[in-house]
Formats: structure tokens, C-alpha cells, sequence
């Protein structure tokens, strides 16, 4: 039998039972066992903890919680449980040339996109700012950082996200009453992705680079080649549409593109030198998927065309009695070659 426990402070419980007293397991304290909170009730408040967290990072910061609303992945999300918390798209008509913010590609339709340029390109005409250079591409073009673009000029950004050659030509009038001292071309990745024939493209570009030398004869007209893919490393939505076009074929491609500019009287900017790595595919470290140019990569462009902007560009501005420049000196340009 045995004797009742002390339970004064700083002391030990004491049995009358030798046995049991010299029993090392009762050195243990006795420890009452306590109520777990059951694994569903742990979860909610460690959800509703990070939801109370994120609220109030997103009530800080209202320009994130746009970004976040706009996301094209999230929006739809949002839109089932708060129908209305998303706000409709008001047409936009800008009073000077502005960047349009990432995010309004996802929510724009192709006419309300085109009318964004038509006004922007309105704006500028009014405006007339000076050495004006327009940006006429895809949406490599698009995308191009407006603080990573030259600062010795302005910049009219006449990007459209999946332009074609075709869809191009019907929107030069934009450009008519600008007054812009360069034009760059890029497109042509997406024709060769919805299969259109070389034939047809190379006709395509003659045409745009022949009506803005037209339009625009005191402009200079530069094509930009066309930029390789990543090849099997991409993970852009069309891949296998990508990938029946060979980085070789692109190639050739660049070489006609430099003789059609060169028939033209116009320049040819060489930029595939500067963005493929030793098996001709798009190097890694300047693309997001594959395709499309991550910031260093727009870097690498913006570099690229600032030493254009101070060789090519102003000696062709120069007056014809002034001394050329050494070949060294000049950027990466492709001289026609024989496919």
C-alpha cells in the first residue's frame, strides 16, 4: 500500500513500497495529457492566417492588387466567387503616348488593341516630338521595356501581340501623319508558326518596306531579323508548331531579309548573332519560354540598337562628304548572302 503524494513545491514524490520507490521510471513526473486541436481546425487557422497576412500586404499595396485582379490566371478565379470585384474595360484614348501596362493585353480585344496604337500613334503626330523612332513588330516589340529603350530618341511602341506580316500591312496607315527619323521592322515568327509560305512572307515584307519608304522618305526603314527559338527547351503554348521550323531555316530566311533591304534602300539590323548560342537555338539566359526575352535579353537588344543608333543611323544622317566609319567600328549587320 501506498503512502499519499507530497505535493509541496521542489519535492519528490515519496512510496512507502521499496520496490516501487527504487524504480528508476518513477524519477518521471506525471504529466496530464492535454487536448489536441484536431487536424482540420490546425489547418483553417493557419489558412485564415495567411489570408488576414495577405489582405493586409494587398491593402498596402494597391498597384499589386491590380496586377493580381488582371492576372489572366487568377482573374477567372476571382470572378466566380466576387462577380463584380472585377472592373470593365473603359476605352482608352490617351493624350500623349504612354506604355500600356502589361496586364491590359490580356483584357484588351484585338480592336480595342488596335485602336490603343491608332490613338497613340494620333498622339504623337500632334505632339511631334523630335528624332522620333517607332517600334513596328509583334509582341517582342510589345514587351520591350520603355526604361531599357535608348534615351537619345523618342519612342512610338506599335507592338501587337501575335502579328502577322499580313495583319501589318493593313495597319501602316497608323503611321501616316507621324513624322518618325527611323522605323524598325520585326515580324515574321508568327507567320512561319501558322505556316505561311516563305513566298508569301518575303513578298509581305517587300511590300511593308517599300510603302513606308514611300510614305515616309525621309525616314529610315531598319528590318530587324527574326530571332531563333529555343528549340526542344521551349515551353511556349504552340511548341510543336515552333518546332517544325528549324533554326536553320530561320537563318535563311535573315539572308533574304537583309537582300530585300538592301533592293529597298533600307537597313538591315543583324540581331540573331547576339541571341543564339553555339547550335543556333535562342540562348537561355535571355528567354523566358523559349521565345519571348526575359529583361537581360531586352538588354542585349536595347544594347544592340543604341550602337546602331550612334553608327548606322548617324552616318546615314551625316552629309555624304563626311569620312565613313571603319568597319570595326559598325554594330552587327548581315550583308546579303547566296542561301
Amino acid at each position: 500500500m501506498t503512502q499519499q503524494l507530497n505535493l509541496k513545491p521542489g519535492k519528490k514524490s515519496i512510496f512507502s513500497d521499496k520496490a516501487t520507490a527504487n524504480n528508476p521510471m518513477n524519477s518521471v513526473p506525471v504529466v496530464k495529457s492535454r487536448k489536441r486541436l484536431p487536424v482540420w481546425a490546425s489547418l483553417l487557422i493557419a489558412g485564415n492566417g495567411m489570408l488576414l497576412l495577405g489582405v493586409s500586404i494587398l491593402a498596402t499595396h494597391p498597384e499589386l492588387t491590380k496586377r493580381l485582379i488582371n492576372n489572366p490566371r487568377i482573374s477567372p478565379l476571382i470572378a466566380k466567387v466576387w462577380p463584380n470585384a472585377i472592373p470593365p474595360v473603359e476605352p482608352v484614348a490617351p493624350i500623349v503616348p504612354v506604355a500600356v501596362p502589361e496586364t491590359a493585353r490580356t483584357v484588351l480585344t484585338y480592336d480595342q488593341w488596335l485602336d490603343v496604337l491608332k490613338q497613340e500613334a494620333i498622339a504623337v503626330s500632334l505632339k511631334s516630338p523630335e528624332r522620333l523612332t517607332v517600334l513596328l513588330g509583334d509582341s517582342l516589340s510589345l514587351w520591350f521595356p520603355p526604361e531599357q529603350l535608348p534615351s537619345d530618341r523618342s519612342w512610338l511602341n506599335q507592338g501587337m501581340s501575335g502579328e502577322t506580316t499580313a495583319a501589318m500591312l493593313k495597319r501602316l496607315n497608323f503611321l501616316d501623319e507621324t513624322k518618325p527619323q527611323t522605323i524598325l521592322v520585326m515580324a515574321g515568327i508568327n507567320d512561319l508558326k501558322s505556316g505561311v509560305s516563305d513566298e508569301d512572307l518575303l513578298t509581305n515584307y517587300r511590300t511593308i518596306v517599300h510603302t513606308l519608304k514611300q510614305k515616309h522618305s525621309d525616314s529610315e526603314v531598319v528590318i530587324q531579323s527574326i530571332l531563333p527559338h529555343g528549340g526542344e527547351s521551349m515551353t511556349v503554348e504552340e511548341r510543336d508548331r515552333l518546332l517544325a521550323v528549324s533554326n536553320e531555316h530561320i537563318f535563311k530566311l535573315n539572308q533574304k531579309l537583309a537582300t530585300i533591304a538592301k533592293e529597298e534602300q533600307a537597313l538591315f539590323l543583324n540581331l540573331s548573332p547576339l541571341f543564339s548560342d553555339n547550335e543556333g537555338m535562342l540562348r537561355s539566359d535571355l528567354t523566358t519560354d523559349g521565345l519571348h526575352l526575359n529583361p537581360t535579353g531586352y538588354l542585349v537588344w536595347s544594347t544592340a540598337l543604341q550602337t546602331f543608333s550612334q553608327s548606322q543611323l548617324r552616318a546615314a544622317e551625316a552629309p555624304q562628304t563626311e569620312t565613313p566609319q571603319a568597319d570595326s567600328d559598325k554594330p552587327a549587320v548581315a550583308q546579303p548572302q547566296t542561301p
